[in-house]
């Protein structure tokens, strides 16, 4: 991408998704974030109904009786955006790519953070870590986030899911609201979903095109697998064949639901014929306490 368009890309996203933060998500966002961010204040003895996961286990084993780390809320909170950018999100049937649209709901998310004073980092994944930004503040802090996201990286992989969250883990010293923004084309890694949710706030969202969901009978047509970039034939004319596609796409993704919420993650299917914008504001309503 030429950068004059690519520049011009991000500017119409700004344009498009900043409105939309400051007038629909600003007080929605304020409301389920606020005061989620917890540091660490200090350790006291264990107490009847304290959550077993805040037991300090040094402290613990030095003074032979239990204890507790306790936490106190923090005004402002990190939140840092996991875009998958292997090269199956740049697959698009719709008026735009699935990149482009994760760049704006990744963009409505950061101007709804900064909005409320809160830092904005940002992890592109596919089979490894190609850039890491941590949380900062700002305008052209978001600018660049978005840019980031929309370059198209030739070197990209396959998605690892699970070296994103490990380097997400290590990278993060205190609590934080992830997300991960993906086409989750992958096996998932249970086990680190669960130790990120432990420590984080983690909400995935699948960014969804409905030709991978549903092929149209097209006739015999040449299909890419565009992370391994492996070629085959489909004979999309077989209503047998398109129909063992779909029902083995629900089955995945009904097993990607189920995954996530054994793990303790907030999950999102998103169809990109369908508006972010009603799924975002759902996501801050189902999240009220």
């Amino acid at each position: 991408m030429q950068e004059e368009k690519l520049l011009s890309k991000v500017r119409r996203i700004e344009i498009k998704t900043r409105g939309l933060s400051r007038h629909l998500f600003s007080g929605a966002y304020h409301s389920v974030f606020k005061g989620r961010g917890m540091s660490f204040s200090e350790v006291r003895e264990y107490h009847l109904g304290d959550d077993i996961r805040h037991i300090d286990w040094n402290v613990t084993a030095r003074s032979s009786q239990p204890y507790v780390k306790i936490f106190e809320e923090e005004r402002e909170l990190s939140i840092v955006l996991m875009i998958d950018i292997s090269r199956s999100t740049w697959f698009g049937s719709t008026t735009q790519r699935k990149a482009e649209w994760i760049a704006e709901i990744a963009s409505v998310l950061a101007f709804s953070a900064s909005q409320n004073h809160d830092k904005v980092g940002l992890v592109l994944f596919s089979d490894r870590i190609h850039l890491y930004i941590p949380p900062r503040k700002g305008r052209q802090n978001i600018l660049r986030l978005i840019r980031e996201i929309l370059v198209e990286r030739q070197d990209a992989g396959e998605t690892d899911l699970q070296q994103g969250l490990e380097f997400v883990r290590g990278a993060l010293k205190k609590r934080s609201v992830c997300f991960v923004l993906s086409d989750f084309h992958v096996p998932l890694p249970e086990g680190m979903l669960r130790q990120m949710a432990l420590r984080h706030d983690l909400i995935c969202m699948q960014i969804l095109d409905p030709l991978e969901e549903q092929i149209p009978d097209a006739g015999l047509i040449p299909m890419r697998d565009a992370e391994r970039n492996v070629y085959r034939l489909f004979d999309s004319a077989d209503p047998d064949l398109r129909h063992a596609h779909s029902q083995r796409v629900k089955k995945n993704n009904q097993l990607l639901k189920s995954v996530m919420l054994r793990a303790g993650a907030e999950f999102i299917a998103l169809d990109v014929r369908n508006s972010y914008i009603k799924v975002l504001l759902n996501l801050f309503k189902s999240r009220k306490i």
